[in-house]
């Protein structure tokens, strides 16, 4: 099953009106999100109404996507809608290994000049509502976006940058794992993510986790005081260890 493709206003907004229908999420001012993820969150999950950017990164291809994916999984999976919107080469294989809902995933793979409109009726009926930044976004565009989704609930969650962000999520470091001595196959990447933002987000964070990661993964904890003495060089972070 493939998420719901979506074409032109009629589509949209026949999308919205189902989605805007009560459900056992609605009521919720938090989503929640993987146990890995919650430390890097002032809320320990995706508030409704706010703003949560996934900064892409140098290289593009810096763990991004998959990011974003481990933050819709959980959401989806407790039956929130969620839509990606401007991201024409979204995995939606991997969406769906990760736990997400694709009866409940609405793609917009190239809304055109029509952005601003296409994320804002969706801010109007989605839970979570991902979108590329396009390059000519203005600031006051982003400002009336942000404003939209805290009055209707939504979680924006930029996938760009995005000045005046709740919080920014960013994969600072990565190494792969699955590679011998000119053999085997790429499996997981060990990733470091910095969170940073403004209010209870503002002072910064990293944890590391593996991506990608699925259900049956489970969290290290901080080491204690005489275990980090006999590790020698172990540094403290969170670790989400999946399965290979």
């Amino acid at each position: 099953m493939a998420g719901r493709m979506v074409v032109g206003s009629a589509a949209l907004a026949a999308l919205v009106r189902p989605a805007s229908a009560p459900d056992p999420a609605g009521g919720h001012r938090m989503l929640p999100v993987a146990p890995e993820l919650t430390g890097l969150l002032p809320n320990r999950g995706l508030r409704r109404g706010s703003t949560v950017a996934v900064s892409v990164g140098r290289p593009r291809r810096s763990g991004g996507t998959s990011l974003v994916l481990a933050l819709l999984a959980e959401a989806s999976r407790a039956g929130s809608w969620c839509a990606v919107v401007g991201v024409p080469t979204f995995g939606v294989g991997a969406a769906a290994e990760l736990g997400i809902a694709l009866d409940r995933l609405a793609l917009v793979p190239d809304p055109g000049p029509e952005w601003p409109t296409v994320v804002a009726a969706l801010i109007d009926g989605v839970d979570v509502v991902v979108t590329a930044v396009p390059q000519t976004v203005s600031a006051s565009v982003a400002d009336r976006l942000a404003a939209r989704a805290r009055q209707r609930g939504c979680v924006l969650v930029p996938y760009g940058r995005w000045d005046g962000a709740d919080v920014t999520l960013q994969v600072v470091r990565g190494a792969w794992e699955g590679l011998g001595v000119g053999r085997g196959r790429l499996r997981r990447r060990e990733v470091t993510v910095s969170a940073r933002g403004r209010g209870a987000a503002a002072r910064p964070k990293e944890i590391k986790v593996w991506l990608p990661g699925d259900h049956l993964t489970r969290v290290i904890p901080r080491p204690t005081a005489t275990a980090a003495g006999a590790a020698g060089r172990s540094r403290g972070a969170l670790t989400l260890v999946g399965r290979a």
